[in-house]
Parts: C-alpha cells; sequence; structure tokens
C-alpha cells in the first residue's frame, strides 16, 4: 500500500533536519545543504552555523529565494535575514529549546543572525 503523501508542515513538525536549497551568488548554481530548523506558526527559523559568514547565508542576502525539502516534501520560499539582536537571541533560543544548548553551542559558533521564511 502506496505511503500516505505528507504535506510540508506535517513534515516540518517531525524532522529535525531539512535540506535547504539556494543559489551561489557567484556560481549561479543551486547549493544544497542540511540544516537544523525550527518551525512554529508557519514560520520556519533558520540559524546559519558560522552566523553571517556562513556560505548559505551570504547566499540568501544576494538572492532570497530558497528551497527547502524535508524527506521528498518540499517548497520555493522567500528568506527573510533578520539581523537584530533580540530577534536573533529569540531564533538561538527556539534552537536550544529544540536541540539542546549543548549541541548548539558545540555546532554554532557565531550568533549574529538568523532568517526566516513564512510557509502558508
Amino acid at each position: 500500500m502506496p505511503a500516505r503523501a505528507t504535506s510540508l508542515t506535517d513534515q516540518l513538525s517531525r524532522d529535525s533536519e531539512i535540506n535547504l536549497s539556494v543559489t551561489g551568488r557567484k556560481s549561479g548554481r543551486t547549493i544544497k545543504n542540511p540544516v537544523w530548523f525550527v518551525f512554529e506558526n508557519h514560520t520556519l527559523y533558520l540559524l546559519p552555523v558560522k552566523g553571517s559568514d556562513t556560505q548559505w547565508y551570504k547566499n540568501v542576502i544576494e538572492n532570497p529565494s530558497l528551497r527547502v525539502d524535508a524527506r521528498g516534501t518540499g517548497a520555493d520560499l522567500k528568506a527573510n535575514p533578520v539581523t537584530d539582536a533580540r530577534q536573533v537571541s529569540a531564533v538561538v533560543e527556539r534552537f536550544r529549546k529544540k536541540y539542546g544548548a549543548g549541541d548548539v553551542e558545540k555546532y554554532y559558533s557565531k550568533f549574529d543572525v538568523a532568517v526566516t521564511a513564512e510557509i502558508s
């Protein structure tokens, strides 16, 4: 019996990692990266591992179009960079709550930016 089709929002509610595709700012090629995320109230929160030094973040600054894929269910979205320190801190706290403060501190080295994207 075929598996029931799952909506992106259903999948995001269950997963801990998605594939993020962005357009390279120099190459123009599609670049895929596995990333952690938080999904709440139709908003996808992304935290670049090296903050503003992260390559995919630099790419979405140049071209805010991105694609997310959660186990074969995906969507094209518009990235909204977040640079306000209080808003970035709120995203970091969401990540600490979902993944644990220890792992966030272990894998993330700079907390100066975040990205949000709305999913309808």
